[in-house]
């Protein structure tokens, strides 16, 4: 028998093929139980993942926020110089505009007392 398991030419009997059958299951069982424990891995690196993933999207959020607010600080300052700008030039063109009421009140008085008519 042992010629014959070296025999490439020899018919393939009945038993054979039940050997070979039972080999085949044998180790497409294996190949089955291999793939079910990579599921399992899989699920976990995926849970893994998501959890990791959920770190890091509230940390980027949170940074985000704290960029949002440095940006607000900036503009409020900036919105306060402007502001201060603006108040500083009403009153000087506020002093001015006093200061001509005034002119034109004593040019008035002028032309009262030297009876001219006002210029129209």
């Amino acid at each position: 028998m042992n010629v014959m398991a070296n025999d490439r030419n020899a018919p393939a009997t009945k038993g054979d093929l039940e050997d070979l059958e039972t080999r085949l299951k044998g180790e497409i069982s294996g190949v089955d139980s291999k793939i079910s424990g990579l599921d399992s891995k899989i699920s976990e690196v995926e849970t893994r993942l998501k959890g990791e993933m959920s770190e890091v999207e509230a940390r980027l959020t949170e940074k985000m926020r704290d960029m949002q607010t440095e940006l607000l600080k900036a503009f409020y300052g900036f919105t306060e110089s402007v502001q201060s700008r603006f108040k500083a030039q009403d009153d000087t063109e506020s002093g001015l505009k006093h200061r001509l009421t005034v002119l034109e009140t004593r040019l008035l008085e002028v032309e009262r007392r030297l009876n001219m008519p006002p210029a129209a």
